[in-house]
């Protein structure tokens, strides 16, 4: 009888024995489970995208050499007046030709800025030729890796601008073959029917060839693009 208690007993001990290691397996599986989520979530997401406005400024000047160092001497006052440079572009033929992009935070300052004939005393003492032609954005696509030295801007109007984007997407993965990289998508704000598209150059080529492509024209007629598109070629200033 003592034998057959003795048996039970050790059974029993046997069983709890396992219950814990099965209960200690899963707090175990449980915790680790738990770190795996905490690294997960701890991985650092990319800022989310938020559209913007820019003011573009287009001129030429006598000397970029002279021109520049009084155009950084003004960052303070555009930075006063809610302007933060985004990039000074060079037509690539043309280098005395610019286009400044800035981002703006107050139209209304910025506006102001643009107005203030202190502006036109620094521009002339730059040697700016002729009155700046000014245009305005807003920025619904930017790609943070552009990082080519050269791009070109086409601008131009369309008809319906959802019906121009159907096409201007489903023809994306193609542009990598012509050497281009997308890298802006905005629309106008005084007429959100005027479009400017920015790729950078990875071949300056191919991107050449498909500019003066006859199937990039019937693809833009057929996409609702009115009017000849302007397109010029840039790098970047120093």
């Amino acid at each position: 009888m003592n034998k057959i208690s003795s048996a039970i007993t050790l059974l029993a001990m046997l069983v709890m024995a396992a219950c814990n290691n099965s209960s200690d397996s899963a707090t175990t599986a449980a915790a680790t489970d738990t770190v795996k989520a905490a690294v997960v979530d701890s991985t650092p997401k990319a800022p989310e995208f938020k559209p913007f406005d820019v003011v573009e400024v287009s001129h030429a000047v006598k000397d970029y050499a002279k021109w520049r160092p009084l155009f950084n001497n003004d960052s303070v006052a555009r930075k006063a007046s809610g302007m933060e440079l985004i990039v000074v572009s060079r037509e690539l033929n043309k280098p005395n030709n610019l286009m400044i992009t800035l981002q703006v935070s107050d139209t209304q300052k910025t506006k102001a800025f643009i107005a203030d004939p202190r502006l036109k005393k620094v521009m002339a003492k730059g040697g700016v030729i002729g009155k700046p032609g000014i245009a305005w954005y807003h920025v619904i696509r930017m790609n943070p890796n552009s990082k080519e030295k050269q791009w070109v801007v086409i601008t131009h109007k369309v008809k319906d601008f959802d019906a121009w984007l159907k096409v201007f997407d489903g023809e994306a993965s193609a542009r990598p073959s012509y050497g281009l990289v997308d890298v802006v998508l905005a629309r106008g704000i005084e007429d959100p029917n005027t479009v400017q598209i920015v790729f950078d150059i990875k071949d300056m080529t191919k991107a050449k060839a498909r500019m003066n492509d006859p199937a990039l024209k019937k693809l833009m007629m057929d996409a609702g693009v009115e009017g000849a598109p302007k397109i010029v070629f840039y790098s970047q200033g120093d």
